[in-house]
Formats: C-alpha cells, structure tokens, sequence
C-alpha cells in the first residue's frame, strides 16, 4: 500500500470485519482493489469478490467508505447511512461484512513563482493537506529562486515546459511568477485539460497575456474568489477557496 500511495494510485481497501459460516473468508482478511478491476488479496471466493469489485470501483467514483454486507438471500441491493446491502445468492450459505475504505491520493497542484504570493500558495495548500509542487523559477533579475520550503519539490520554470511534465491529475495549476515564463506553463495546462488554472495578475495584464494563450478564456484571472484579499496570505485563501467551490 506504501508504494501505491506513492505513486499515487488510488485504491480500496477492503477489510473482512465478520464473517458468518459457512465462507471461505475470515475476520481480518483484507484485499485491495484497484481502479481497473484488479482485486489484490482474498475476501472470500467468485461470488464475493465480484461484489467487492464493483462496489470498489463505485466507491473509486466517489471518494466515499462503507460497509458491504453480502448475503445468501436472492435480494435487490440497498442501500442505508454508512451500508450497502447485497443479496448474493451464490454465496456458500454464510454472511460476510466487509469495510470498503476508499484511499485517494491528495489533491496535486502545481505552483508557479518565487515571489509571496507564491510562496502564500504552496504554505495554505500545505496547510490544507494537499500535494504541492513548486516550481520556483528564475526571477526577474535572473537569478535563481530560493527554495520555496524544504518538503516540497522546487524545479525551475523552463521555456521548454515538456522538461516538466504535469501530472495527469493535477487539480489545479497556479502561476504566480509576475510575467515570468508565464504562457508555456498556462498553455502546458491548458493541453493536459487541468480543471482549473489560474493567473496572478490584474484583469488588464491577465488579459493581455491570455490573448496570446489559445484556450485562453478558461484561465481564471484575476485567480480567486473576490473576499477583498490583500495580504499575500489572504490571496491564496482566496485562490484556494475558488479552486474548491469549483472541483
């Protein structure tokens, strides 16, 4: 589980919590299931491990957890507060309950610039729980930007963005770099269909550099929600809280 967390797979853990005889299965068994059907471990035979399979993957949909109990009974499905109940006929004769747990990996965004709105974005996404990469790229005079903070990845912003690819789930990307390699990081985004973008800037800049960004009207400028923000801290909350209302 270690290694699929780091690689950020997302999966779910399925966990035996009782068992009624006769089954195959026990209290404490435990399988993982992952996003293209695979079931990995043993929560029981064919019949249970076809209904673990789809409620994981329905469960990979929603983010959610809960309680599968599967019966002997030729019943419809339903469902209750925190229980999915399912009729398996083919079941040996005995009761199985098993928690499904949905483990998803955190929201990744990406940050780019060096100056404290930047170093703002990626302090709150930390502070939020969510994966930050930063890329901390040359300032305006030229030289290199410090590291933004220890535990986070800094790479430099290149015109060549193909040198730093975003990751397929990115949920947000942030350019925060005051003109600086700007519109290679917006268009990279744009292509890799990132759900939301957005630009630090004024609305009048913004729009001069979008108007040089095909796809440009799906950029968010000025980036946040409208709260009156004026610190550097009060604009990622404000960046963060519209990246939220919109996901």
């Amino acid at each position: 589980m270690a290694s699929l967390r780091s690689s950020r797979v997302p999966y779910v853990l399925a966990t035996v919590v009782r068992a009624r005889r006769p089954t195959s299965a026990k209290a404490g068994d435990r399988a993982l299931v992952l996003s293209d059907g695979t079931i990995e471990g043993f929560v029981g035979g064919i019949c249970a491990t076809d209904t673990v399979r789809a409620q994981g993957l329905r469960l990979l949909r929603t983010g959610d957890s809960t309680l599968l109990r599967i019966t002997p009974e030729a019943e419809a499905p339903h469902e209750e507060e925190g229980l999915v109940a399912v009729g398996q006929p083919c079941l040996s004769g005995g009761t199985l309950e098993i928690f499904l747990e949905a483990v998803l990996p955190p929201v990744l965004v990406r940050v780019h610039g060096d100056g404290p709105i930047a170093r703002a974005l990626v302090t709150v996404g930390a502070a939020l729980g969510y994966t930050v990469e930063s890329a901390a790229g040359p300032t305006a005079t030229g030289t290199a930007a410090p590291p933004v903070a220890a535990d986070t990845a800094v790479m430099p912003i290149a015109a060549d963005t193909a040198a730093l690819p975003i990751a397929a789930d990115t949920a947000a990307v942030l350019v925060a770099s005051h003109g600086v390699g700007e519109e290679p990081v917006l268009r990279e985004a744009l292509e890799r269909g990132v759900p939301y973008v957005g630009l630090i800037a004024s609305r009048k800049r913004g729009a001069a550099v979008l108007a040089r960004v095909e796809g440009g009207e799906r950029v968010h400028v000025p980036a946040g929600l409208d709260i009156g923000a004026r610190t550097p801290g009060e604009v990622a909350v404000s960046v963060y809280a519209e990246v939220i209302a919109l996901r």
